[in-house]
């Protein structure tokens, strides 16, 4: 029970961060229902399909070696459904959100985080209108696909040249962000390249829509990972975890 409590408590602090700097007319960064063309959301789908077999006989796999870990997978899952699913307006008119990708990706890797990811997206575009079943296939490429290689690379890495975890977390959690938007800035760039300059100006012109909000907000999601992450570590050392381990 204390643990319910305790994580209540997290999961409402960070909802009420996010509400006040947010407004909520603003629309969502997942790409919207039927804003792709066909073409364009097909060629996603049809990329983003192997990634999700090959993750989901990852996640069985793992619950088959270690089935106690399903209560971990599904507390990153409610970290990225809480913070992907908060948006915070941009002064162009737009708006950008969190992904919490980064702390799923590190705990289990990549390959689980695809699939927990891509459910994370199909649950937002059924029950809040965030993001589309069309779309569902681009959407899933950039938050569930790149974004978690993204972190769990940017982890590997920073730990072997023996960079502290909190500072590996934090850069992990921070560019998966940034990387998430920078592919979606592609992905309608591609879509919808600019009459003059093509593809490379109209990349500009999206990515441009987002880093003034997304820069800061990815500082912030690195911040926040890391506060979670250590709030986690602390609590399953503690003696109260130990005990409910052995009943």
């Amino acid at each position: 029970m204390k643990r319910i409590i305790r994580w209540s408590a997290v999961a409402t602090l960070l909802a009420v961060y996010f509400w006040m700097t947010s407004e909520q007319e603003a629309y969502a960064m997942h790409i919207m229902e039927g804003f792709l063309p066909i073409k364009w959301a097909l060629f996603w789908w049809l990329l983003f399909l192997p990634f999700f077999v090959l993750g989901l006989r990852r996640l069985v796999h793992t619950l088959k070696q270690h089935p106690e870990q399903k209560l971990l997978m599904a507390l990153a899952g409610a970290f990225t459904f809480v913070l992907s699913a908060l948006k915070i307006p941009s002064v162009t008119g737009s708006s950008s959100h969190p992904t919490g990708i980064g702390f799923g990706s590190v705990l289990f890797g990549p390959w689980v985080m695809v699939v927990i990811g891509t459910v994370v997206l199909l649950f937002q575009a059924m029950l809040l209108a965030h993001g589309g079943l069309t779309t569902l296939g681009a959407n899933a490429m950039s938050m569930a696909i790149i974004g978690p290689f993204v972190a769990y690379g940017v982890y590997q890495l920073c730990r072997k040249g023996k960079m502290s975890n909190r500072a590996a977390l934090f850069l992990a959690a921070c560019l998966s962000d940034l990387a998430t938007y920078v592919t979606t800035s592609l992905q309608l760039a591609l879509a919808f390249p600019a009459p003059e300059g093509g593809i490379i100006v109209s990349l500009l012109k999206f990515a441009g829509i987002f880093a003034i909000t997304q820069v800061p907000l990815a500082i912030t999601e690195g911040i926040v990972t890391v506060v979670v992450w250590n709030w986690l570590a602390s609590y399953q050392a503690s003696p109260l975890f130990q005990k409910e381990k052995e009943v």
